[in-house]
């Protein structure tokens, strides 16, 4: 049904621009102010969650999907500038990737470690709770891993197109502990909360 058919007097536009339609966002502020607004409105609307929460999982989450958009703000510019410039890629292809917890190096390599501490102060939570909550990305466990996670940092500071490819593990390194004396191996299921970090793309994905 067109538009007319609700309101007379609205005419559509002659023509629409999309990328200033659907992409023409304001840059997201760097200030605690902002990152606060952020981390409430993950919180409460996009993971339902409300003052009877107790774990420190959604916490994490919240304030992961707030950092993750300031960085796909990034990610965009920077695919922006290479398709301006025509620039050649490299795909660096690992069987491991090392990368550590996300949180902490995301809140350094986007400068807002303050912004961070001071608006989850000022809610009353302490980051180092936060923190822990995270699991380790279970993509590697030795040299190999670490060896590939150094080596796009490194192309990263240089300013390089490179991307990394890898397969994403299940389960990540066992999880040891004692019983009676002895050493018990589990299955680290370091996806059983999801991974707020990653980018599902099912329409790229192959069979």
């Amino acid at each position: 049904m067109p538009l007319s058919a609700y309101d007379p007097d609205l005419t559509p536009p002659a023509e629409i621009n999309p990328d200033a339609a659907v992409n023409g966002l304001p840059p997201l502020g760097m200030d605690a102010d902002s990152v606060r607004e952020d981390f409430r409105h993950y919180f409460n609307y996009f993971l339902g969650r409300d003052k009877h929460c107790q774990s420190a999982h959604y916490p994490y989450a919240a304030l992961a999907f707030s950092l993750r958009a300031r960085l796909m703000e990034r990610w965009k510019n920077t695919r922006y500038a290479y398709e301006t410039t025509s620039s050649k890629h490299v795909y660096y292809m690992s069987l491991e990737f090392l990368m550590g917890r996300a949180l902490g190096n995301a809140m350094l390599n986007l400068g807002l470690s303050h912004a961070v501490h001071k608006s989850l102060y000022d809610l009353g939570i302490q980051l180092e709770q936060i923190v822990e909550a995270e699991p380790d990305a279970g993509l590697g466990n030795g040299g190999l891993g670490r060896l590939a996670a150094c080596f796009l940092d490194s192309c990263a500071t240089l300013q390089l197109p490179v991307r990394g490819y890898g397969l994403r593990y299940e389960y990540g390194m066992f999880r040891q502990r004692l019983e009676n004396g002895y050493q018990v191996e589990e299955p680290d299921h370091w996806l059983r909360d999801r991974f707020p970090w990653e980018l599902e793309r099912p329409s790229t994905s192959s069979a």
